[in-house]
């Protein structure tokens, strides 16, 4: 059976004992968990572990071992990755185990502007890994329903539809929030006391003080490749597989606060740190200010530059990349909630299909450029034909159309009767285009 969550097959021994974690956790909100660290060590939990920090794939730490160095497919290789999961499992037994420095990258997240991430070992992963398939049920018996990043049978989507029922319900007033920097400012102590409310197992306590307390290393700029190495006094760098367990449980206060106040008569919903809080016309600047003050007692701060409080039916939000807004019905008096793929990810689809349909690919095979194409519109599609996009895929189809055409025209030394040599109905039966429509 495919766990929804990991993604892969997951033995039943582990479903088992997740089972029975979050029977426990959810009968019995107050009872703090032991002998939690000695599950780690499991056969089928690190190896169920190392199958989900493989699929996830990702780049060498600081040590330089990629993940393929570890999980060999080759006829005869089986035996090195069992042999290196025995040795992990020994170190974890025996406590000998200690966590690498985190290797910090930084990657573009657009608009010229870079994103830090955190890169940890591929051991680390593993062993990070293995504690989420043991923590995860614990903490998913408490999470509030409306946080919907990283948690098994949730989803974005999921997340639209609670902002939709919201504002057709009348909760006008919208909080667009954005934390400055927030995987990287959460307190430890803080995040901590949070942990050990559910876990009274001392090694495992030690153990996830132990990956926040991991030292960064990162490149000198200018330094000709050298590193330099700085202690980590705060926050759970992205990039750990134990980090956004970790990021949801220090927000889900704040989701609980705002959801289960009855007086304040509002709505959070949250996706991991992006997050909208939907209110009665005329309560959402008290409400503002409350968060700010929360925020600032837990130390954390709001992105004033981008966080911003509108009114639905004035002024559209973005959320996941899509594009949210309030329309009325033709020839009635109430409207709905539209949904659809913002300009920003549709131009950014655009983008992607220029880098695949440019002259430097002509000389590539077409079968192998196809293939690259209809992956990225695959994957595209399933994530944005949710809500109202039937106008904005008709107008990327337009451009897909045009874009191929003109690829295909220039490669075959741009015969007579273009339109014709590469209609609609040829890019998609010849050529085998799919369209997002």
């Amino acid at each position: 059976m495919v766990n929804e969550w990991t993604r892969i097959r997951t033995p039943e021994k582990v479903r088992k004992l997740q089972r029975a974690l979050y029977r426990k956790a959810k009968a019995e909100p107050k009872y703090r968990f032991w002998s939690l660290y000695g599950e780690l060590s499991r056969k089928d939990i690190l190896e169920t572990a190392l199958a989900m920090v493989a699929r996830n794939d990702g780049c060498a730490g600081v040590d330089g071992v990629e993940i393929e160095d570890v999980v060999r497919e080759e006829e005869g290789e089986a035996g090195k990755t069992e042999a290196w999961l025995r040795e992990l499992a020994q170190e974890i037994k025996s406590k000998q185990y200690r966590p690498s420095p985190v290797l910090r990258v930084h990657i573009p997240k657009g608009e010229g502007k870079m994103r830090p991430l955190g890169i940890p070992t591929v051991k680390d992963r593993v062993v990070q890994a293995a504690a989420v398939l043991v923590l995860m049920p614990i903490f998913e018996a408490d999470m509030h329903e409306h946080s919907y990043a990283y948690r098994p049978g949730r989803n974005a989507h999921q997340a639209l539809n609670a902002i939709r029922q919201g504002i057709e319900a009348g909760q006008f007033e919208v909080i667009d929030a954005d934390l400055s920097g927030y995987f990287d400012t959460i307190p430890h102590q803080s995040l901590m006391r949070l942990v050990a409310r559910r876990v009274s197992d001392g090694s495992m306590l030690k153990l996830i003080k132990s990956w926040l307390r991991a030292p960064i290393e990162e490149r000198e700029e200018g330094g000709g490749g050298k590193r330099r190495r700085r202690a980590n006094r705060q926050g759970t760098p992205q990039g750990g597989v134990i980090s956004p367990l970790l990021a949801n449980l220090y927000l889900d206060r704040l989701d609980k606060e705002v959801n289960e106040r009855k007086e304040l008569k509002a709505r959070m919903v949250r996706y991991a740190d992006d997050f909208v809080i939907l209110a009665r016309v005329g309560q959402g600047a008290a409400l503002l200010e409350r968060l700010r003050r929360w925020l600032k007692n837990r130390g954390l701060t709001l992105n004033e530059k981008k966080t911003r409080l509108v009114d639905i039916r004035q002024e559209a939000i973005k959320f996941l990349g899509f594009s949210v807004s309030w329309r009325r019905r033709k020839k009635l008096w109430w409207g709905y909630a539209h949904v659809e793929p913002h300009r920003q990810s549709q131009q950014k689809l655009r983008d992607g299909v220029r880098e695949l349909l440019n002259h430097w690919t002509q000389m590539r095979p077409e079968e192998e450029v196809m293939r690259a194409l209809n992956r990225k519109l695959k994957g595209w599609r399933a994530y944005f034909r949710y809500g109202h996009p039937a106008h904005a895929l008709g107008k990327l189809d337009y451009y897909l159309q045009n874009k191929l055409r003109r690829w295909l025209w220039k490669r075959h030394g741009k015969p007579a009767g273009m339109m014709e040599r590469y209609s609609n109905w040829a890019l998609r039966e010849q050529w085998g285009l799919s369209l997002l429509t």
